[in-house]
């Protein structure tokens, strides 16, 4: 003779393997954990901090030097040239 079976319960569990299935999917297409996007927000949080500690205070004049332009004649000597 074959087993009983509670069709009620069998329904439902049909249903958690299909929901289930579709997390599975879900996730796949995501394609990221919990863990990975808290490791990834924490990666963000230092990278913004580390800028933020580097800017310099204001009023500071500091920065890189700028060549003059060479269209710019360059400015005469004072001695004379040997020629």
């Amino acid at each position: 003779m074959g087993d009983v079976i509670n069709l009620n319960q069998y329904r439902k569990q049909r249903g958690r393997d299909e929901k289930a299935k579709q997390a599975k999917i879900s996730r796949a297409r995501t394609g990221r954990s919990g863990a990975e996007k808290t490791a990834q927000r924490q990666e963000a949080e230092k990278a913004a901090g580390d800028v933020d500690r580097k800017k310099l205070a204001p009023g500071t004049k500091s920065g890189p030097r700028t060549k003059p332009d060479s269209d710019q004649e360059p400015p005469e000597d004072s001695t004379p040239s040997a020629r």
